[in-house]
């Protein structure tokens, strides 16, 4: 069986930065599961599909023209049809909609099993909201990493300066909160650490320090060496 490590946390825990550089350090593939509901949001919008006729997503879900390509820097490029999307996808209004289409029970299915295609030699290391709870509930080492939702604004905020994104701090502090609790709350896989899932609080941490520690646990479950 090909070796998962699952990374799940709420908005903005700084799952896409860990899971990057942690798949650099070992050498695996990476998911970044945020990034397909980002795509269908952006893509329904496009085709001027509502966000809440599940009907009408549904095929584009099943259809959804996208490719991931690890880059040199440990992270992903994102490919819709011929254009890459990677920065466009990560704008706060893209996020809101893939929020929206993330709680469609019948998308959500229609996206698991490209997900979990991803599962290939030598491992994988992937990061969202229900990796570890859904899409790969028997990965031999699960993290739910978390922060203060205002540590979380700021790191947001810092990365929207730096990309040249218009940025309100206390606007986001609430979207975050907002984000949260929608996401808490839906009834189809509810962002919540698996019963077996190891919690990291990155509030007061650095990147290095997060991956380090999930690196620690990989070698105490004989994932890596």
């Amino acid at each position: 069986m090909t070796p998962i490590i699952t990374i799940d946390g709420p908005v903005s825990s700084g799952k896409g930065t860990i899971a990057g550089a942690l798949a650099k350090a070992m050498g695996w593939h990476l998911l970044d599961s945020g990034a397909i509901y980002r795509v269908l949001g952006f893509y329904a919008q496009q085709q001027g599909i509502s966000l809440s006729d599940e009907a009408a997503l549904l095929p584009l879900a099943e259809q959804l023209p996208v490719v991931f390509k690890q880059n040199e820097q440990g992270g992903v490029n994102v490919w819709l049809e011929d254009a890459e999307v990677g920065n466009t996808i990560r704008a706060e209004a893209v996020g809101e909609l893939a929020s929206q289409v993330a709680v469609l029970p019948a998308v959500r299915q229609a996206l698991l099993a490209r997900q979990q295609a991803f599962a290939q030699a030598p491992g994988l290391v992937a990061d969202g909201r229900d990796m570890g709870t859904v899409v790969f509930p028997n990965a031999p080492l699960k993290i739910f990493l978390t922060a203060s939702a205002e540590e979380r604004a700021q790191r947001r905020y810092k990365q929207m300066q730096e990309k040249g994104f218009a940025a309100n701090l206390a606007a986001l502090i609430d979207d975050i909160r907002a984000r949260d609790e929608r996401d808490m709350q839906r009834s189809v896989a509810p962002l919540k650490p698996a019963a077996d899932a190891v919690v990291i609080d990155s509030t007061h941490m650095g990147i290095a320090e997060v991956v380090n520690t999930i690196l620690g646990h990989a070698q105490e479950r004989h994932l890596y060496k």
